[in-house]
């Protein structure tokens, strides 16, 4: 199961790090990878979880969330 979050503020190795270690802290993503360039998180996760607590995690670690697929 993949997703994919679309986030806006992200412009260092620091953002990816922190973004990295907000979704990575969930107990339902297996997998976190970002890219600065593409402005996303790919997430590969061990089951659903939900686009609300996406978003509010990305966002307690200071950045936008623009959509999730």
């Amino acid at each position: 199961m993949e997703k994919i979050i679309h986030i806006e503020g992200m412009s260092c190795g620091h953002c990816k790090a922190a973004v990295e270690k907000a979704l990575g802290a969930l107990t339902e993503v297996k997998e976190v990878n970002v890219s600065l360039e593409e402005k996303t998180a790919t997430l590969e996760l061990f089951e659903e979880v939900s686009d609300d607590t996406l978003t509010a995690t990305v966002e307690g670690a200071g950045y936008v969330v623009n959509s999730i697929e």
